[in-house]
């Protein structure tokens, strides 16, 4: 599918491809680094047909556009002419806060490979399980080989870790990634393992040197690389431009690499293991509270995109104990929220909600979140209440349960084999899935029983009695002579006789007892034959053809038989006005030839129900 227009709408939108200083995106939203925020047109967006919602936070201009968002970041990269080769701009007019620009660090080092990232987590996990149930030897070669896949990325750390970072701090991502190579390279892990055994003293030009295994390491080669870039935009304008291109590395991998061996290597290895350390006394005080609180607010990170600043902990708590504890209780936070779209889609009568939390459930139970979150439980509130107090419930329960993950993941279902240890199953494994999957059942029956607003009933519309030729008024709103609806094609009589109503609600609903004859694929116009023979045509709008459906909500479906009163159809007057669109809604009778005179109510305004038209043969 082509995702041209919606990248167009997008840039328009953010104030325009100058406006962009930095694009990347993560599995469900773009995120923007934009020179002039007040530029940015949020609410003007958030109505077009394509787009979920809009976050301004952390120092971004966040897009979520759903899990097809590589597609549509890569249309917007065509679009603006942005390729890998376009220099990061560091322009911005206000000065963001330390929390904005470290979100926007982490953000951007690290979620171009947080899919790779999980899928190496969870292959961890897989090859676990095969070993437990005996499927595999880990003496195997087949073992070896997925192993080897799986355990690359992570092994390899400082090599990805650079790259990323060096495109981050506006240098040459290779010669940061070649300092990350250095950092994992044979010499330097033969070293390691020599002097861990007999003490073996190395010097670097009469200074001693201690080696450090740096496989799996994040702050090392981040703080590295900053270093890196800073020293490279220094020395770069002192070398002439014929030696430029080779000076300024050599210049950059002769300092920083040493330098990073001698004092930044072993000063980020001491903060990677206070900050695990100091994580874990905390989490030791109370896991259950530890457990309650991240299953509570996690979502409300997710809806600021602040949950990315979690990852280096969880991946630094696997590097230095070679388990993470925050992992397992973020899995009933995600899980509550599919409970409670579950509740929602089990519990509404409304088609598009019903599809829309029908799809989410299916994202959800996969990690990804937003939909859920944006489309279903936090616009009804209550169902994204239940499930934040589901997901503390089954959070409090995993902390108390001590569950542990062994590899990294996006929290999921598919994180329940990351859960075995190498012992085998455990009561910690089984607390987790209780926790997680207890959390989803809560959270779904709470939204089940209390999560959603009682629907309106045809009951509360008052029907006049009308002939066998009366046309009641399925719209309330103010009622247009039809010579005055802007489009030709209805004002000039050449669908048949009528009137327009201008609507003040969202609702259409059946003019007479009858047959729906037909319902247009993009839900905006229906059909409806009377049981006299009346054939009466409804358009929501004019143009919305164009919406593909969007906004609109089907009730009934092509074939159906239904009395006056009975819902048809419902829509979002606001946000159809929002996208430019003309609410006026043409009501034509289409075979207004078989009738000698078509009679309209003599009023300005109208209540769906009373009577609208009355036909004389």
């Amino acid at each position: 599918m082509g995702y041209q227009a919606l990248a167009k709408d997008i840039l328009s939108h953010v104030g325009g491809k100058e406006n962009i200083a930095s694009l990347i995106h993560c599995a469900t939203r773009l995120r923007f680094k934009l020179k002039d925020n007040a530029l940015a047109d949020a609410e003007g967006l958030k109505a077009k047909p394509g787009i979920i919602m809009v976050v301004e936070s952390g120092g971004q201009f966040q897009v979520v556009v759903g899990n097809h968002v590589s597609e549509v970041w890569q249309a917007v990269r065509d679009e603006a002419g942005i390729t890998d080769d376009t220099p990061v701009s560091s322009e911005t007019k206000e000065k963001s806060s330390l929390l904005s620009t470290a979100i926007d660090v982490i953000s951007a080092i690290f979620t171009p490979f947080i899919g790779v990232m999980a899928a190496s987590g969870i292959l961890k996990g897989l090859l676990a399980l095969a070993v437990v149930t005996g499927l595999l030897n880990n003496e195997s070669g087949t073992y070896n080989i997925l192993f080897a896949a799986s355990d690359s990325l992570f092994y390899f750390f400082p090599i990805i870790l650079g790259y990323t970072a060096g495109k981050k701090f506006g240098g040459s991502p290779f010669i940061t990634m070649a300092i990350g190579g250095a950092l994992t390279h044979p010499l330097m892990i033969k070293a390691f393992e020599a002097q861990a055994a007999d003490a073996t003293i190395e010097y670097f030009f009469g200074i001693p040197v201690t080696f450090i295994n740096y496989s799996s390491s994040v702050i090392p080669i981040i703080i590295a690389a900053w270093v890196s870039c800073h020293l490279e935009r220094r020395c770069s304008p002192l070398f002439p431009s014929a030696v430029r291109n080779f000076f300024t590395p050599l210049v950059c991998l002769a300092v920083v690499t040493p330098l990073t061996f001698l004092v930044i290597g072993p000063v980020a290895t001491w903060l990677s293991q206070m900050l695990a350390h100091g994580y874990m006394w905390i989490y030791n005080l109370a896991p259950w509270l530890a457990g309650g609180v991240m299953g509570a607010i996690w979502q409300i990170c997710v809806i600021f995109g602040l949950h990315w600043g979690l990852a280096p902990l969880m991946i630094n708590n696997l590097t230095v104990f070679g388990h993470d504890s925050m992992v397992p209780m973020l899995l009933p936070a995600i899980m509550g929220q599919v409970g409670a779209a579950l509740g929602v889609f089990l519990r509404t009568r409304d088609a598009r909600l019903k599809t829309l939390a029908g799809s989410a459930v299916s994202a959800g139970i996969f990690g990804i979140t937003e939909p859920a979150v944006y489309g279903v439980t936090l616009p009804h509130r209550r169902p994204f209440i239940f499930g934040c107090v589901a997901g503390a419930l089954g959070g409090a329960f995993i902390g108390w349960s001590q569950t542990q993950v062994y590899s990294f993941g996006l929290p999921s279902v598919l994180t329940i084999p990351q859960l075995i240890p190498a012992s085998g199953v455990d009561f910690t494994v089984w607390g987790g899935i209780i926790g997680m999957f207890g959390a989803g059942i809560v959270a779904c029956v709470l939204t089940w029983i209390a999560g959603m607003p009682a629907e309106k009933s045809k009951e509360e519309i008052k029907i006049d009695k009308a002939g066998e030729n009366d046309v009641l008024a399925p719209l309330s709103g103010t009622v247009l002579p039809l010579e005055n609806v802007p489009d030709a094609t209805f004002s000039s009589g050449l669908l048949g006789q009528g009137v327009a109503i201008i609507p003040n609600d969202n609702r259409v609903i059946a003019p007479f007892d009858g047959e729906v004859a037909s319902l247009f694929q993009t839900k905006h116009a229906i059909g409806i034959l009377s049981e006299s023979g009346v054939e009466v045509l409804i358009h929501v709008g004019i143009d919305t053809v164009k919406l593909d459906g969007q906004y609109f909500t089907a009730h009934v479906k092509a074939g159906d038989k239904v009395r006056a009163g009975d819902l048809l159809l419902e829509f979002d007057r606001q946000a159809i006005r929002n996208a430019g669109y003309d609410l006026a809604t043409p009501v034509i009778i289409s075979n207004s030839d078989d009738y000698r005179a078509i009679e309209v109510a003599n009023t300005s305004s109208i209540t769906m129900g009373t009577r609208l038209l009355t036909l004389s043969r």
